[in-house]
């Protein structure tokens, strides 16, 4: 058995070979993600919350509801940032060259590192670094999902 395992994988072409390197390298850093599979590969769908169910999950949870607070006024951190950033730079761009496509690569490139730039605000003001942000948001959506299943 042992031989027709290594006559399989020396059959296998240089590339493939190395996408399934690659492939492996990736899944293993983005293994983080495999917290939301079960949410997101559902059958049926969860249906969509309300800003109230957020709220209600934020002052029934004394652990993970102000994180999740302070995760979403991070969110509003890289939203602010992202919108200053591109209007800024489509601005400038537009002012200096008059080039309608330089401008709106300049909307994307701005709003882009904007985004970048707020979210490194927020996680320095708000002390993101200490909390477990991701812990708090599965947490949310096992509360969700109890909820409206009737759990």
């Amino acid at each position: 058995m042992g031989n027709a395992e290594t006559a399989a994988e020396s059959e296998k072409s240089f590339f493939k070979k190395q996408w399934e390197g690659y492939k492996g390298f990736w899944c293993e850093r983005f293994s983080f993600l495999d917290n939301y599979s079960r949410f997101i590969k559902r059958d049926k769908p969860l249906p969509s919350w309300s800003e109230a169910d957020v709220e209600e999950f934020i002052v029934s949870d004394p652990v993970h509801g102000p994180v999740l607070k302070t995760a979403r006024q991070a969110a509003k951190y890289g939203a602010v940032g992202g919108l200053v950033g591109a209007v800024t730079t489509a601005g400038w761009a537009w002012k200096y060259s008059r080039s309608p496509h330089g401008a709106a690569l300049s909307l994307v490139a701005g709003g882009v590192f904007g985004w970048t730039f707020g979210h490194e605000i927020a996680n320095h003001q708000l002390q993101l670094y200490r909390l477990d942000t991701m812990a708090a948001q599965t947490k949310f959506m096992e509360w969700w999902e109890k909820k409206v299943e009737g759990y």
